[in-house]
């Protein structure tokens, strides 16, 4: 065996003090340990299972490796929530080394759609504010509910990721936020008691998710305005009203199967935001975090919005990467760093945005697209070559440019009629290409419009959008070097074409208003904001615009505003990865195994001749996948080594020794080093014990410490593994259960257990 630094496979659970056998045989050894099965038993227990692990040397090898009989799979993908599309993306834990990970902490909101809107209406003339009529009828409306089955006139709760709630806040690790969306449920974990996790997020990421709860914390206050402060469960959930909901809105509430429920919470507050902030530690792009000094974390750039991020875990024994919602193109932001996401164990595919919009000729088109990838000859070329073809055939930058077109036509045509346009776009990349576009065609239809941008944090984020050069596409960049501004909407406000005010009411705006116009403004929900405000102005007219995003149920979001005369045009945007590229994509990044969505899997055929296996996951279940490695390295200090001692088991061909040391975990390496730390006592109190202990013999031991007792045989029990029990009857009652497997003593006097543990030790080998 060599003297020098010897490298070992060891759990990481191996404690400071290590025994190290050469070939394994647990089924005759013993190994002592302590629990107490709690109040409700009066007996201390005192067991001596079979080994976790044990240590065998090669004899031709310094390399010395662990057998872990632990089982072959692990928990290690728990996914919470498929999600619904960019607005509620999905959210997933994941088991890692010892460490839980918690995958995103998202809101849906779409589910407001449920209640009644509330909002302050100023007279525009007269800067007086007032409430809406059909709002001050909300209290008549709540006694016609019965009848009407309508929405719930009550201040909002918001919906959480199923079944989130039911875990517990302290055992979660650590926390990875892929984008602004994912982040909005988070107060909700950070001022639960217990919870002490780590949170990842990219610095974009955290700023722009930061002024969308703040903006939602304002927006909401509108509701405490009406309804007064919120004090314990609301009447709306009570079973009785809940029964009184239409079958739509009774599914939005509970769920398809009623177990969505639970995940209902009254909305944080502005100090809950400030402190959960606080809480985030920022990543740079492509930085490096240890957590723990097991887990190396990186945040790459997903395209998908500013800030947006896939992460890549490595741990000692799997290298996993995980993928969101991911673009290939963007405007603005950093292109889908996939290169980084290559050579990975693991790939966690969670990307749901393109469910159910695969057509029969895309289909057809992925099939043929994955067979021109032949795996058995990998190579950088080849990979960008294909997915070049699959850019190329599906332009999805064309695509995106057609809607921009489209809407801003649409907004141009309601303009020239006299109509006004409400925008309520959520997705920060296209409403800051709107605001390129827009103007451009309004200069060349020779309209002189204003637009507006009405939000409580309008101003701080569209400035923060011109310093975070970091997480914008390489043209982007470029403009901050040549001096340019990175986006053109400071250059409108200063020619004063187009205004960005904090609310609705506020005199700024009331002052330099004028119609017809084109507002940015939130909320996208219809239920929070200036927006329900303008629509009431505006629902009657027909040459006015109402711009949506998709994700929406249009039905019951305008139910509110019904009859509605104005024109409403509902858009789509691509939030991630289009299904016939995702079977070429993880060709490319070359996995071990994928873990890929239970509902995509009739979407995605996977050729047989794919270099990685595929493991599909369900919502609400737990999926175990075969472990990658089987152990983890170890270094051990020269001067440990040369102390080792090895003693032969009996009857088994075993060489075992006992190693002193401090173990040692540093940016995941495991080293363990030579302490004083370790007691005497540790020293002389064996660790191991192995053979199988003689009852009687053991009871001649016990009557010399004064201990007395007797014996019964059973038969032996497949179940409880039985041989022989021995009862101790003096100095008080204790029990003692002798089987092949395992000898365990149930003891009320804990020094009574010691006394006993103590003989069996006399009559077993042990170090």
């Amino acid at each position: 065996m060599s003297l020098g630094p010897t490298p070992v496979c060891i759990p990481l659970r191996t404690s400071h003090l290590i025994c190290v056998a050469r070939t394994p045989n647990p089924n005759r050894l013993l190994k002592s340990s302590f629990g107490n099965l709690g109040a409700e038993d009066p007996f201390t227990r005192r067991e001596f299972p079979k080994p976790a692990l044990l240590w065998h040397v090669l004899p031709s090898s310094p390399t010395a490796c662990a057998e872990d009989s632990l089982p072959a799979l692990l928990p290690p993908i728990t996914c919470l929530s498929k999600g619904s599309g960019f607005h509620f993306p999905p959210c997933h834990i994941l088991d890692v080394s010892g460490f839980r990970i918690l995958l995103d902490c998202p809101l849906d909101l779409s589910a407001l759609t449920i209640f009644y809107p509330v909002s302050p209406s100023p007279k525009m003339e007269e800067g007086e504010q007032t409430y809406d009529f059909a709002v001050n009828n909300c209290l008549d409306m709540r006694k016609r509910q019965k009848i009407l089955k309508s929405l719930i006139c009550a201040q909002p709760w918001y919906k959480t990721p199923n079944n989130l709630h039911l875990w517990d806040p302290s055992s979660i690790d650590l926390v990875l936020i892929s984008s602004t969306m994912g982040m909005l449920a988070l107060p909700f974990l950070t001022q639960t008691k217990g919870f002490s996790a780590k949170i990842y997020a990219t610095e974009a990421t955290t700023r722009l998710g930061q002024l969308m709860m703040e903006d939602l914390v304002l927006m909401h206050n509108e509701f405490h305005l009406f309804f007064g402060s919120d004090s314990g469960s609301p009447q709306w959930m009570s079973w009785e009203e809940l029964e009184l909901l239409s079958p739509a809105l009774r599914q939005v509430a509970l769920g398809k199967d009623g177990t969505e429920f639970g995940g209902w919470m009254p909305l944080y507050r502005s100090a809950d935001v400030e402190d959960c902030v606080k809480k985030v530690q920022t990543l740079k792009y492509a930085e490096e975090a240890w957590y723990n000094g097991t887990l190396l974390i990186k945040a790459f750039s997903s395209g998908l919005e500013i800030g947006s991020c896939n992460w890549t875990i490595n741990s000692p024994k799997r290298n996993i990467a995980c993928i969101s919602s991911s673009k290939f193109y963007s405007v603005n932001a950093m292109e889908f760093d996939y290169h980084a996401l290559r050579g990975n164990d693991l790939i966690l595919y969670s990307d749901f945005s393109s469910e159910g919009v695969l057509t029969n000729d895309e289909h057809d088109n992925n099939l043929s697209a994955s067979t021109t990838y032949n795996p058995s000859t990998p190579s950088a070329d080849n990979d960008d070559r294909i997915l070049k073809e699959c850019l190329l055939h599906n332009d999805e930058s064309l695509e995106e440019r057609e809607k921009l077109a489209f809407i801003c036509s649409c907004v141009v045509d309601s303009v020239t009629a006299g109509g006004s346009v409400i925008i309520t776009l959520n997705q920060l990349g296209i409403v800051l290409q709107l605001l390129e576009q827009i103007p451009v065609y309004l200069e060349s239809s020779a309209m002189k419009v204003p637009i507006y941008v009405i939000s409580s944090v309008a101003a701080e984020l569209l400035a923060f959008t011109n310093i975070i050069p970091e997480w914008l596409c390489k043209e982007r960049q470029e403009k901050l070097f040549s001096g340019e501004p990175l986006f053109s909407h400071s250059e409108l406000m200063k020619g004063e074409k187009l205004y960005v005010f904090p609310d609705v009411h506020s005199p700024e705006l009331l002052t330099n208003w004028q119609e017809p116009c084109i507002v940015f403004s939130p909320h996208w929900s219809l239920r929070l904001g200036p927006v329900v405000h303008l629509l009431r102005r505006w629902r009657e007219d027909e040459n006015s615009l109402l711009v949506l995003e998709d994700g929406l149920d249009t039905d019951m979001a305008l139910l509110p505003f019904k009859p509605m005369a104005m024109k409403v045009l509902q858009c789509s945007f691509l939030s991630g990865t289009r299904l016939q590229k995702t079977q070429p994509l993880l060709e490319m990044l070359r996995p071990k195994e994928v873990l890929f969505p239970e509902d995509l899997r009739e979407q995605i055929k996977f050729s047989g001749s794919h270099s990685f296996s595929v493991f599909y996951y369900a919502e609400n279940e737990t999926l175990g996948v075969p472990r990658s490695k089987g152990s983890v390295d170890l270094e051990i200090a020269s001067n440990l080594a040369t102390q080792f001692s090895w003693r032969k088991l009996d009857h088994d061909d075993v060489d075992i020794t006992r190693l002193e040391g401090q173990l040692f975990i540093d940016h995941g390496k495991h080293q363990v080093l030579s302490g004083n730390q370790v007691s005497s006592s540790s020293r002389k109190k064996p660790l191991l014990h192995w053979g199988f202990p003689d009852v009687e013999k053991l009871l001649a031991v016990l009557s010399r410490m004064g201990v007395k007792g007797s014996v019964e045989r059973c038969m032996s029990d497949a179940e409880s593994g039985s041989d022989e029990i021995v009862h101790i009857h003096e100095p008080s009652k204790a029990l003692i259960e002798v089987s092949a497997a395992r000898t365990v003593i149930s003891a009320r006097d804990e020094q009574l257990a010691s006394l006993i543990f103590e003989a069996i030790g006399t009559l077993t080998g042990g170090i």
